[in-house]
C-alpha cells in the first residue's frame, strides 16, 4: 500500500496504478515543454501523480482518466509552478518521494535525464520545441494539449476550465506565433500560411 496515504484500500492502489502508468510519460513530456525546466518537470509530475492519488475518489468512474490526469497537472502548473518562488512543506516532500518510488520506473527517470531526446524520438523536431518553448504559457499549454497530446476543444475546455472559444482563439494565435518562428527558422516570410505540425514532422524526417 501506498506509504503516504493508509485510508485507501489495496484494490484503490492497483486500480490507480493501473490508470496512471500508461500516462507517465505524456504528463512528463508536457510538463517539459511548461516548465522547460528537468527538475521542475520531475516536481510536477510528481505532485501531479500526488494530488490525482489523494482526490482518487473525486474520480467519477467511466470518465476520461487522461484528460482528469492533464487537468490535474495544468491546474498544480498555474497554482504552483508559475510563481517564481515557491515552498514546499515537509509533508508535501515526503508524499512526492512516496509517490516517486511507487510509480517513477527507472525507464521514466533515465528519460528525464534526457527529455529533449525523448521527444525528438517522437518526431517533434528540436526547432518545433524551441518554437514551442518560446510562445506565451496561455498559447503554449493549449498547443502542447492540441498538438502534442491531441485533445479536443472540448477536453481542452474543460482541462483549462475556459470556453472552447477561448480555447480555439488561444489556438490560433499560438499556432500563428508558432508559424512565424519556424518560417524565420527557415528564412521564409509567408505569413497567411496555417501551420500543420504533421506536415512539419514529415518534412523534418525526410529533409
Amino acid at each position: 500500500m501506498l506509504g503516504f496515504n493508509h485510508t485507501k484500500t489495496t484494490a484503490q492502489r492497483i486500480e490507480f496504478e493501473a490508470l496512471v502508468t500508461p500516462w507517465l510519460d505524456a504528463l512528463y513530456a508536457s510538463a517539459v515543454r511548461l516548465t522547460r525546466n528537468e527538475r521542475n518537470a520531475e516536481d510536477l509530475v510528481q505532485d501531479t501523480v500526488m494530488r490525482a492519488w489523494r482526490f482518487f475518489e473525486k474520480f467519477e468512474r467511466g470518465t476520461n482518466f487522461r484528460a482528469w490526469l492533464f487537468k490535474i497537472l495544468t491546474n498544480t502548473f498555474i497554482n504552483t509552478y508559475r510563481r517564481s518562488t515557491r515552498e514546499k512543506s515537509l509533508q508535501d516532500e515526503s508524499e512526492r518521494m512516496s509517490v516517486e518510488s511507487h510509480f517513477f520506473s527507472a525507464d521514466v527517470t533515465d528519460r528525464a535525464q534526457n527529455p529533449e531526446e525523448y521527444l525528438l524520438e517522437r518526431v517533434l523536431s528540436d526547432d518545433i520545441l524551441k518554437a514551442i518553448d518560446a510562445l506565451p504559457i496561455d498559447f503554449r499549454m493549449v498547443v502542447i494539449l492540441a498538438d502534442i497530446q491531441e485533445f479536443s476543444y472540448k477536453e481542452i475546455a474543460e482541462i483549462l476550465d475556459v470556453p472552447v472559444g477561448t480555447v480555439m482563439s488561444r489556438l490560433f494565435r499560438g499556432r500563428r506565433q508558432l508559424q512565424k518562428q519556424l518560417l524565420a527558422r527557415e528564412g521564409e516570410s509567408t505569413p497567411d500560411r496555417t501551420i500543420d505540425l504533421n506536415a512539419w514532422r514529415e518534412r523534418k524526417k525526410l529533409g
